[in-house]
């Protein structure tokens, strides 16, 4: 790798190791999580809407069970879309980031192993966010679109599954955050021997 254009890069950045203030990468994280939890939560409610009638009728909720699979499928759609700018941006960022070498995360891997996996694991969630949205998108307008059902148990469960794998991937992220310090203002200006709360103010 050419280490001269990715040096380039990080010719003007701030003391959280960005050209701009507020990393982009951990906001868009948050964003594309939110939706796909979201997206299949309101399809589970979707789904479970016969056995909620009542409750929805004793609340006076006017509710409509084609409503929660619009939410649910509009929220997924929304998700795949952002998680493109969320990989993109969490590759710029791992380029620029400098964390120390001698810190081991509480899973025992190096700062490196950490960043390669999180890298591997984003571009693994984009498929299967982009694969779920796909599978979603075939149930409302092909396979099911005459049902009241918009979409199969087999869905549902894989949906609970990438949760899980999100809650790991969201690990390592988090550690490379707060373990080694990356893209962290705080951390990289107390790592110069200057004070945050002096300069942070």
């Amino acid at each position: 790798m050419n280490t001269e254009i990715i040096d380039q890069l990080k010719t003007h950045v701030g003391a959280n190791g960005l050209p701009y203030a507020i990393p982009i990468h951990p906001n868009l994280v948050h964003l594309t999580l939110g939706l796909f939890i979201l997206g299949i939560l309101f399809d589970v409610v979707g789904v479970l809407f016969p056995l909620q009638t009542p409750v929805f009728k004793f609340l006076a909720i006017n509710a409509v069970r084609s409503n929660f699979f619009d939410v649910g499928w509009y929220n997924l759609l929304g998700s795949a879309v952002i998680s493109f700018f969320t990989v993109a941006a969490g590759f710029y960022e791992i380029m620029l980031a400098n964390p120390p070498s001698d810190v081991k995360s509480a899973w025992g891997l190096q700062p490196m192993e950490t960043m390669l996996w999180h890298g591997i694991g984003g571009v693994l969630l984009l498929a299967l966010i982009v694969g779920m949205t796909v599978w979603r998108g075939l149930q409302r307008y092909v396979w099911c679109k005459d049902k009241s059902q918009q979409v199969q148990w087999g869905y549902l469960v894989s949906g609970f599954a990438i949760m899980f794998v999100m809650y790991l991937h969201g690990t390592l992220g988090a550690q490379l955050a707060a373990e080694f310090g990356v893209h962290n203002t705080a951390d990289m200006l107390l790592r110069l021997g200057q004070n945050p709360n002096v300069l942070l103010k």
